[in-house]
């Protein structure tokens, strides 16, 4: 078998807002496998700033996993612990090497054609209008869970934006989640998750930092609304301290990015210890390409995964692989007349 690896720039159609900054370009790494005249690829999604393996031998890292690939899928994963993103990418590049086109990792109905994943809309950060815009947008294109982004710009403004919505749109005609990826300090954070839980959301990811664990757990017990851990499952390598950390915090939820958490191992291993505890869970991308964004889809299926997942990221990019991948009235679908075009 022979490995090999390289480097893609994503550039987004507009500037996409965070509370981190503002993202323009997204940096991911491919992963190509071949053997017996197969070939089989994966992606290695960081996200600079907020992956754990965000560190100056990344680019060393993938160059040794490739020149020992043949050591095995299971001794790379041991030996990757503190590269998620890596992890994930060789165990799709694997799945792409087993499987016959490449592309279809888990088969189900969901890669015939036959069934769908309902997702939620993502509204990004920026002014009031144009946040206000995206969301008229989002109930326009058929989605009935809407995710904001907040933390960046005025806290009323935004509380101003989701009465709108709930003025309109009953807590049965449209599910509002919140994302605020930590921007709240611990001493305000219990105020304004009471002020949003007067507008009947879903939850709210990531109300303050991660790794103030004291802080956080208190705010999970104290909530009114149900609380979703996001970051702060990035960095946690080992089962013990998974389990120790929710044990401790006691969320409502925890949100899986494969790509920051280890991949389908790590996420599977959330997954046990969280339904164990009683915690709910869904699915996110983390602003992977097409190739990432298709396997984490075909597994999110797999699991029969019941919530609205939070994997509509594929169109954010103008340069990204064409893929049978779609959004359409709410849900991710292949639609079985597109296909895949990967030139690299």
């Amino acid at each position: 078998m022979k490995a090999s690896y390289q480097k893609y720039i994503l550039d987004f159609k507009r500037p996409s807002g965070t509370s981190r900054g503002v993202l323009t370009q997204k940096e991911t790494w491919l992963i190509i496998l071949e053997k017996d005249g197969k070939t089989g690829i994966g992606e290695c999604g960081i996200l600079r700033g907020l992956s754990i393996d965000d560190r100056p031998d990344y680019e060393a890292a993938l160059m040794r996993t490739c020149d020992n690939i043949e050591i095995g899928l299971e001794s790379l994963l041991n030996e990757l612990v503190e590269f998620p993103s890596i992890q994930f990418g060789l165990e799709m590049a694997f799945k792409s090497l087993e499987s016959d086109d490449k592309f279809t990792l888990f088969p189900s109905k969901f890669t015939r054609g036959e069934d769908v994943i309902p997702i939620n809309g993502l509204v990004w950060m920026g002014d009031k209008a144009f946040m206000s815009q995206q969301i008229k947008d989002k109930i326009q294109q058929g989605f009935k869970c809407i995710k904001l982004k907040i933390g960046a710009i005025d806290f009323q403004i935004e509380i101003e934006l989701l009465k709108s919505i709930r003025k309109e749109f009953s807590v049965n005609d449209i599910e509002l989640r919140v994302d605020a990826n930590g921007a709240f300090s611990p001493e305000t954070a219990l105020d304004k998750l009471t002020q949003l839980s007067k507008l009947e959301l879903h939850s709210i990811e990531q109300p303050i930092k991660q790794g103030q664990f004291e802080a956080m757990a208190k705010l999970c017990q104290d909530t009114p609304l149900p609380i979703a851990l996001d970051e702060e499952l990035i960095g946690v390598f080992s089962v013990t301290k998974k389990q120790e950390l929710l044990q401790i915090i006691n969320p409502q939820y925890i949100i899986l990015k494969p790509s920051l958490i280890g991949g389908f191992k790590g996420s599977n291993e959330w997954i046990n210890l969280a339904e164990s505890q009683n915690i709910g869970w869904w699915i996110t991308s983390a602003l992977e390409s097409n190739i990432g964004l298709n396997a984490i889809a075909q597994w999110t299926y797999s699991l029969k995964a019941k919530m609205y997942q939070g994997l509509g990221t594929g169109s954010l990019f103008t340069n990204n692989f064409e893929s049978p991948l779609q959004v359409k009235n709410g849900t991710l679908q292949i639609n079985k007349n597109k296909h895949w075009n990967v030139n690299l």
